[in-house]
């Protein structure tokens, strides 16, 4: 399935595709939380939804479940692409910078599916240098950079906004949010200022990350917040 970046795409975050039908009057596409199912290659084999797939299969070191070797967790990942529900896969930055995830996302490309390379800081919100630094990285790595970091102030949140501004000035693909309640109503706000994706589950108690609205909710506000009031 085709999946353009090229204006807002609103995903909604599960870890079953029976989720699916639920998410389609609001998402534009599903993530699919691989690390998180039971069976998730036998799961995409069966999919036979209407939304297209971002599979991510998050790394313990990067707040997700998938544990073991690297390679095998990539490889997973390149199989999920190699399935035609999946437009595009999630690739950690640092997994980016070594030749086993340079080879999984040439090997995605090989199939046409874009390759989000993603950053995340559960932590903090880094100084204005370094997420610009690692935020361009991200992008020219992928075909979308992610940025999500955790807010604990006003500024934080700011910062990341900022951030998501100029990079998207200079022609990055970015996609950016800030977990926690202080960065929450970033990923509502983020996609005024040139965020090309958001997160959120069907069901607000099946959240995958910290701060997220559920589907129906991100919708309308982003919705409310992109439209141009008439003059």
């Amino acid at each position: 399935m085709d999946l353009s970046f090229d204006s807002f795409v609103l995903a909604a975050s599960t870890a079953g595709l029976g989720d699916e039908p639920a998410a389609r009057a609001d998402a534009d596409a599903i993530e699919f939380r691989m690390d998180l199912a039971d069976d998730p290659l036998s799961a995409l084999d069966d999919y036979d939804g209407d939304l297209p797939i971002i599979a991510t299969n998050r790394a313990e070191w990067e707040g997700g479940e998938a544990d073991g070797d690297e390679v095998d967790r990539l490889d997973a990942l390149v199989a999920a692409a190699e399935t035609d529900a999946v437009a595009a896969v999630d690739i950690e930055l640092e997994s980016l910078h070594k030749a086993v995830g340079v080879d999984a996302a040439t090997r995605a490309r090989a199939v046409d599916v874009d390759v989000i390379a993603s950053v995340h800081d559960f932590d903090r919100t880094p100084a204005r240098s370094e997420l610009t630094r690692l935020l361009h990285e991200a992008a020219t790595l992928g075909d979308v950079g992610k940025l999500a970091v955790t807010a604990h102030t006003d500024a934080d949140a700011l910062r990341l906004l900022d951030v998501t501004r100029a990079a998207t000035e200079w022609d990055d693909t970015v996609a950016t949010m800030a977990m926690g309640e202080a960065g929450r109503h970033t990923r509502a706000v983020a996609p005024v200022y040139g965020s090309k994706i958001g997160y959120a589950p069907v069901d607000p108690e099946d959240a995958t990350a910290p701060g997220q609205y559920d589907v129906a909710t991100l919708r309308t506000l982003v919705g409310d917040l992109s439209s141009k009031p008439d003059v």
